[in-house]
């Protein structure tokens, strides 16, 4: 029958044949080991001259890296083997001998690597991540689901930008000017007062000319916009989704972090309450470490980073200034000075993977913000009517799926996070 490495496990003492890819090989003149993949997982296929066909031997010798081939085999339980389980070959079907195979079993630069991402895909570490990233994208759809949210999908052509910035991909639409979206959020919104609970999951475009090893050019996000809901339910909101994703990484992926070497128990503290630090108790931890950050600036990644040390698990900080957030955040009625926000910051480094707020639902006040920051308000017009008919309390946040799987992975840089990056000096595969 044929079956997959995932489901091996089912067929113990039977014969079964895969469809699979040789990724390495050893032995000698008596036994050879094949390195099997196919997708799903890796496995040992052991061949045991003595005990198979001569053609079956001949043709497991012939083949290299990366050749393509159907195999057949009796299932048997192995404690050493890292699937606990091995392949006793019985037979050996060659769909293709692949030659001269570019990445060996060697170390390989990242521009080399990068080049031929469409290959690189297929090493354990690479196929962990991309599986992780699998997960993660179904305990999304699974929390979502399950709290009562409706998945809308907003345009990716639009004619402004969400936040009033300038880092956008412009093309032409017919005779318009139209931009590749850098969030959805604004429509999210729209989209929140017909259903109550939304959310959206797509990719998101930023023209911004940095090369840190957070940030890529295209990356997807998950942006929930919700009706009736204030700041402090949004955060209880995020505390709970990214636990939910944490959690279900633990217990479905434990191969792949294994292969990843990831320190788990630094994730299995991710449950909720997260701990909160105000803006201006992160400012003042800063400056008692030797920074010279002053209020009313923003945040660097060094600066998230020395927050975060001081947490065992994601720590929210909390009300940033009026002034260097985006145009449609609430102010804190309390003191307008700052609005009622909060960036999510991961823990070891890796930084904000949230940012989310109580929108403005003030009428007058949002008219008030395109003034101050010049926006059109013939472009925006429609947002504005979202607050003349029916206004409601509303909030919502955006978490960037690739940082995300970063930080759960351990991995030093985004680019292994999505299939095949696109950043400043990447456009190839």
């Amino acid at each position: 029958m044929l079956t997959t490495i995932a489901r091996i496990g089912q067929h113990v003492g039977q014969e079964v044949r895969l469809g699979c890819w040789l990724y390495n090989k050893r032995g000698s003149g008596k036994i050879q080991f094949l390195q099997l993949r196919d997708g799903s997982g890796f496995i040992q296929g052991v061949v045991v001259k003595a005990e198979v066909a001569e053609d079956v031997w001949e043709r497991a010798s012939k083949l290299t890296q990366e050749s393509s081939l159907y195999i057949t085999g009796v299932v048997r339980a192995d404690d050493r083997a890292p699937s606990g389980f091995e392949l006793n070959v019985t037979g050996v079907e060659i769909i293709q001998l692949a030659e001269n195979y570019p990445i060996s079993l060697k170390e390989h630069g990242v521009d080399f690597l990068m080049d031929h991402r469409h290959l690189w895909l297929r090493t354990p570490r690479q196929r962990a991540v991309m599986a992780i990233r699998s997960e993660v994208i179904r305990a999304v759809y699974e929390f979502f689901q399950q709290n009562g949210f409706y998945k809308v999908d907003p345009p990716i052509l639009t004619p402004t930008s969400a936040e009033g910035t300038t880092n956008l991909f412009h093309t032409k639409y017919f005779d318009e000017d139209a931009y590749l979206s850098q969030s959805g959020q604004l429509y999210m919104e729209a989209a929140a007062m017909a259903l109550g609970r939304v959310y959206s999951f797509g990719p998101t475009f930023r023209a911004e000319k940095s090369k840190t090893r957070r940030h890529l050019i295209e990356f997807w996000m998950i942006e929930p916009e919700m009706a009736f809901v204030d700041h402090e339910e949004n955060l209880r909101i995020q505390e709970a989704f990214v636990s939910h994703i944490v959690q279900s990484v633990l217990k479905n992926c434990q191969m792949e972090l294994k292969t990843l070497e990831r320190d788990t128990t630094k994730l299995q503290n991710v449950t909720g309450p997260f701990p909160r630090i105000s803006y201006d108790d992160a400012i003042k931890l800063l400056q008692e470490k030797g920074s010279e950050i002053k209020w009313g600036d923003d945040f660097g990644a060094p600066d998230e980073t020395t927050i975060a040390e001081h947490f065992d698990k994601p720590v929210f900080i909390t009300n940033y200034p009026t002034e260097i957030k985006a145009f449609y955040m609430k102010p804190d009625p309390n003191r307008p000075e700052v609005v009622l926000c909060a960036d999510l910051i991961a823990p070891e480094g890796y930084g904000e993977i949230i940012g989310g707020s109580q929108r403005i639902d003030d009428p007058e006040l949002l008219e008030k913000r395109f003034a101050e920051h010049e926006l059109s308000e013939e472009a925006y017009r429609w947002y504005l009517d979202l607050r003349k008919y029916g206004t409601v309390p509303h909030s919502g946040f955006g978490l960037g799926l690739e940082r995300t799987i970063a930080w759960i992975c351990g991995l030093d840089h985004v680019r292994e996070t999505i299939p095949f990056p696109r950043m400043l000096y990447r456009l190839y595969p």
